[in-house]
């Protein structure tokens, strides 16, 4: 063999050395591509579901049936009506429940101020009948303090007189039945039956009297009844 075939010979095999290197590296890269490739599939179809999620459901229905697709629009289109009708409800029910709560929180301080003032009203009513009357006793005082055996009468007369100007202006109206009156059951409270002139079952004479205020019975009067003529 020759010096310049033996340099052919050397020459030749690095040559097949990069070959093969480099189909190995084709191979590798073809490896890495694979994985790469499906991961890209996938997340194709994840984008395509999310694509078809947010799709209307009568645009996605309308692809195999357009009349169901129709009535599909129609019950979504009523679902969102009465979703819009329930939430404007919602807020009608939470307005008058705030405003029932203002109502009876407002009737609460109506009634309080009420019993208030009806409880001052009481009190000064009170205080007025008080200052009225406590002349009277004064009157009667002086009578009592009269010397012994002095008249007394004309000043208790006056005293009297005085206590009923009291109840009248207080609105007190003495029951004082005349004899031969109606018996009065509301007004009138029988003692006893007696004999007498009067009509049978009419008032005979007044025990004593009874009083009212307007409307108000404070005391009925005592009476006693005649049982007719023997």
């Amino acid at each position: 063999m020759s010096d310049d075939d033996a340099v052919d010979v050397e020459v030749e095999a690095p040559n097949d050395e990069s070959g093969a290197a480099g189909d190995a590296a084709s191979a590798a890269g073809a490896a890495a591509e694979e994985p790469a490739d499906a991961n890209g599939a996938a997340e194709e179809d994840a984008a395509a579901g999310d694509a078809a999620s947010e799709t209307p459901l009568a645009d996605r229905v309308a692809a195999h049936d357009e009349e169901l697709a129709a009535a599909v629009a129609d019950l979504e289109a009523g679902v969102t009506e009465l979703e819009a009708e329930l939430a404007e409800a919602e807020e009608t029910v939470e307005d008058l429940e705030g405003r029932l709560k203002r109502s009876k929180a407002d009737f609460q301080n109506y009634k309080q101020r009420q019993q208030r003032k009806q409880e001052q009203i009481k009190e000064r009513a009170a205080e007025d009948l008080v200052e009225r009357i406590v002349p009277v006793r004064d009157n009667l005082i002086r009578a009592l303090d009269q010397e012994e055996g002095a008249d007394i009468r004309p000043g208790v007369e006056s005293t009297l007189e005085e206590f009923d100007r009291v109840l009248e202006e207080e609105g007190v109206e003495p029951i004082e039945p005349e004899p031969g009156a109606e018996v009065d059951p509301t007004r009138h409270q029988v003692m006893l039956r007696v004999e007498s002139d009067q009509p049978e079952g009419t008032v005979h004479e007044v025990y004593q009297p009874g009083y009212e205020l307007g409307e108000k019975v404070i005391r009925e009067a005592q009476v006693t009844v005649s049982d007719g003529d023997d």
